[in-house]
């Protein structure tokens, strides 16, 4: 689904990404781990086009976005949905308006009982009561509830990726089980490619089909639980030692 090829970054100085080459399946969830200011970001700023390689190529679903006009990136941009760290869900909307409005800004074709029906299969498909969770505001839902209000605002318009910024940041065990199981959720029942960045370990090795772990904006392990815990690289040895303590 996404072909990373080569891609270097520099901010000045700084040289940010130091040739990321990378292959994500369709259909699949690939995790990112690795320390702050390690390059993740500005990776996942990459493959949805924000920002342009100053070498390489980020090729999606067959075509090289690495190049394109400011039109063709919206019409790419189309494929992709998005759930930021804190839902960052419009605090002036009800739940239901959130997750109706980019059918109202983009799908104009679908209005009146058509957009409502859209509706409240994107609230039932995680788990979600329109009648009860749809009307309140945001700040009148749990962190889990948010979360999934989130997840169907993203994928309101079938998008083919879903991209998530640290989804289980601040949120207690049941919480992150809960939104775990929503990552889960949308690779089984819509099929989507995910790219989660994350620190949270657990949790990278319940929802990842492919990790890979950045450190000083190179890939240095890639793989699964195994291959992150055996790694002999220091930094990555020093990031999994306190979990592998607690829980090995």
């Amino acid at each position: 689904m996404i072909r990373i090829v080569g891609v270097r970054k520099r901010f000045g100085d700084r040289e940010v990404l130091k040739g990321i080459d990378l292959d994500i399946p369709r259909g699949s969830n690939l995790v990112i781990l690795g320390g702050s200011g390690m390059g993740k970001s500005v990776l996942m700023k990459h493959i949805i086009g924000l920002l342009q390689p100053d070498e390489g190529q980020i090729i999606v679903d067959g075509e090289d976005i690495s190049r394109m006009s400011p039109l063709q990136l919206k019409r790419v941009r189309g494929k992709f949905g998005m759930v930021f760290q804190n839902g960052a869900l419009f605090d002036s909307m009800s739940n239901w308006d959130n997750v109706a409005f980019p059918l109202r800004e983009h799908r104009r074709d679908l209005k009146g009982a058509a957009l409502d029906e859209r509706v409240r299969h994107l609230f039932q498909l995680f788990s979600l009561d329109p009648d009860v969770v749809g009307p309140r505001a945001p700040s009148e839902i749990s962190g889990g509830q948010r979360k999934r209000v989130a997840l169907a605002r993203a994928v309101a318009l079938d998008p083919a990726i879903v991209l998530y910024d640290e989804p289980t940041t601040g949120l207690d065990p049941i919480t992150t089980d809960q939104v775990d199981e929503m990552i889960l959720d949308a690779k089984r029942k819509l099929g989507v490619t995910s790219i989660v960045i994350s620190h949270d370990i657990a949790s990278a090795f319940k929802i990842a089909d492919h990790i890979i772990f950045i450190y000083d904006g190179q890939i240095v392990v890639r793989g699964l639980k195994h291959e992150m815990l055996t790694s002999t690289h220091p930094f990555v040895q020093r990031f999994f030692a306190t979990w592998t303590a607690k829980n090995v």
